[in-house]
């Protein structure tokens, strides 16, 4: 508790906290030190001092002197506990879900270089290039930091909970996950964690994963390639490819799909060639339904077994890349 409280203060700083009650001031001759009437009692004459660098207070009319925390147990009549829970609903920033997110990206961005295990990942799944986890903001979380990160800059936990943030037991809800966010129109809406521990499936927050990924870079062009997963993508980005999307799984949603479908385009399908034969059945069925609605479907043919990201793990590169576009089937 001693911890928080610390962060509490400053995060909200004595003096900021009287100015927004409309407290009266002036400085001081000496410091960095002001004064005014005192709040806590009737003062005809101004004898409450403030130390900013110090947040502490004193008065000479009443006697009473301490931190924030005991000013609002004076001035609302409130026990220790009320009070530090008065003050962390106080100073607690506006609840809006997509800032909370921003800040999740960006905290696990700041992880990745930190932990060896997630660079190793990175690596065995042929993602070495610094400059592509920057720009399509990778980040890393190891588990059990989020929280205190989060908390720390006024977060409740109920806000982290609603957003999946935490489990139901308060804990970090990614542990040893690679994070992409999930973008629209600029602003993170989802994570997906992909767990570096093959027993874990991969896995989004609650809500809206939004439309295709990264799509308002594309939109405009007249080709896009289409893939089924972000380490896909990531391949395909690392390799120097930018005309890309993801549809973050085999089957599109009606609004990915109208999307795909809102100007005359060409669409490379390049979905996984897998044993059981289902991505390339998702893309046939695709190819079908784009057709249908005047869009130049193409199916691009990887090697047996092989999805875009393990065609470029595996030694493919960009030219051989671009020669199975080029062949690809209408």
């Amino acid at each position: 508790m001693g911890e928080d409280l610390e962060k509490l203060k400053q995060r909200l700083p004595l003096l900021d906290y009287l100015r927004q009650q409309n407290w009266v001031l002036r400085p001081a001759r000496h410091g960095p030190e002001f004064v005014g009437r005192c709040p806590l009692h009737p003062d005809t004459r101004p004898s409450f001092y403030v130390n900013a660098s110090k947040n502490l207070f004193y008065c000479h009319g009443c006697g009473q002197g301490g931190d924030l925390l005991r000013f609002v147990q004076l001035s609302r009549q409130l026990s220790f506990r009320q009070s530090l829970a008065y003050l962390e609903q106080y100073s607690a920033p506006p609840a809006d879900p997509v800032a909370v997110l921003e800040q999740a990206a960006a905290f696990y961005q700041q992880q990745l270089d930190l932990y060896p295990e997630a660079l190793g990942y990175l690596k065995q799944r042929g993602l070495h290039d610094a400059t592509t986890t920057q720009e399509l903001r990778i980040g890393y979380a190891p588990g059990g930091s989020l929280r205190r990160h989060l908390t720390a800059q006024g977060y409740s936990c109920d806000l982290l909970r609603s957003l999946g943030l935490l489990n139901a037991q308060g804990c970090d809800a990614f542990y040893r996950r690679v994070i992409f966010p999930c973008c629209l129109n600029g602003r993170v809406i989802n994570l997906y964690g992909r767990s570096i521990a093959a027993a874990f499936a991969h896995r989004f927050l609650p809500g809206s994963k939004g439309g295709l990924y990264a799509w308002e870079q594309v939109q405009q062009g007249p080709e896009v390639i289409l893939v089924e997963g972000l380490f896909d993508y990531a391949a395909l980005w690392q390799a120097g490819f930018r005309h890309i999307t993801c549809s973050l799984g085999a089957h599109l949603n009606t609004y990915q799909f109208r999307q795909l479908c809102d100007r005359p385009r060409t669409v490379f399908l390049t979905f996984d060639v897998d044993a059981n034969g289902s991505g390339q059945q998702a893309s046939q069925q695709l190819a079908q339904r784009l057709r249908a609605q005047g869009i130049a479907a193409r199916r691009v043919l990887l090697p047996e077994g092989h999805d875009p990201n393990s065609f470029f793990v595996q030694g493919g590169h960009a030219a051989q890349f671009q020669a199975l576009l080029e062949a690809a089937l209408p």
